[in-house]
């Protein structure tokens, strides 16, 4: 079966809706309380979030079939894709694990990005992508420091999921904020980078509510 046979892309976002993804397993991490943070600014300045906690979701992480034959979407996995579809704005709160994502989150790009639904390869070099006309942002925790990461891993957990994933499929720009080290941070230093989580969340939804002027009103919250 060729991959990209069969081509449905989602139609563009028409609303300032946004799709987070809690990406850690403890919901009392740090991590998901920058998530939090995050949705708290995006509400405040008028958007609708839709939360998904990745670690709740139900699906098979491994692609069994690696794309050579259908690999039906459990129930869970067809959520995920039905937000997508919905959503103007994805965020993604993840910590960076050896290098990379957690293996569930990493599970839920090969399962959920399907060719002909996200990307499809055309006649030129480069694929189309199935999901462009969305942003998205990244809050990526990690007890390395972010030089270390930079210089020695080549900011490899970033550049996997902003360029190698997002950006491949159309989620673009994705903005990146990298919090670290996480360990030995202070009360007051966590402090601050919750407000900024909260901040970046009030400037994704005053860019969305720019690109859908009028429609503060018309949606209601965690509705998407």
């Amino acid at each position: 079966m060729s991959a990209t046979a069969r081509r449905v892309f989602p139609p563009a976002p028409t609303t300032p809706r946004a799709l987070l993804l809690r990406a850690h397993p403890l919901p009392d991490s740090f991590n998901s309380a920058l998530a939090d943070a995050w949705q708290a600014g995006a509400e405040s300045a008028g958007a609708t979030v839709q939360t998904l906690d990745v670690h709740e979701l139900r699906f098979d992480p491994a692609l069994l079939m690696a794309h050579r034959e259908s690999m039906p979407l459990e129930p869970d996995l067809q959520r995920v894709q039905r937000e997508l579809a919905a959503c103007a704005h994805l965020t993604i709160a993840y910590p960076v694990w050896w290098g990379s994502t957690p293996a569930l989150l990493k599970g839920l790009f090969d399962r959920v990005l399907q060719p002909g639904w996200a990307y499809a390869m055309g006649a030129g070099v480069f694929p189309d992508k199935g999901l462009s006309g969305r942003t998205g942002r990244l809050l990526v925790t990690m007890d390395t420091p972010g030089w270390y990461a930079s210089l020695v891993y080549g900011a490899s957990a970033r550049k996997q999921v902003q360029r190698a994933t997002l950006h491949f499929v159309g989620i673009a720009p994705t903005r990146v904020d990298l919090f670290a080290p996480i360990e030995k941070t202070t009360p007051a230093q966590r402090d601050k980078m919750l407000k900024q989580a909260q901040a970046a969340g009030r400037k994704d939804g005053a860019r969305l509510l720019a690109r859908f002027p009028g429609q503060r009103q018309a949606l209601g919250s965690n509705d998407c």
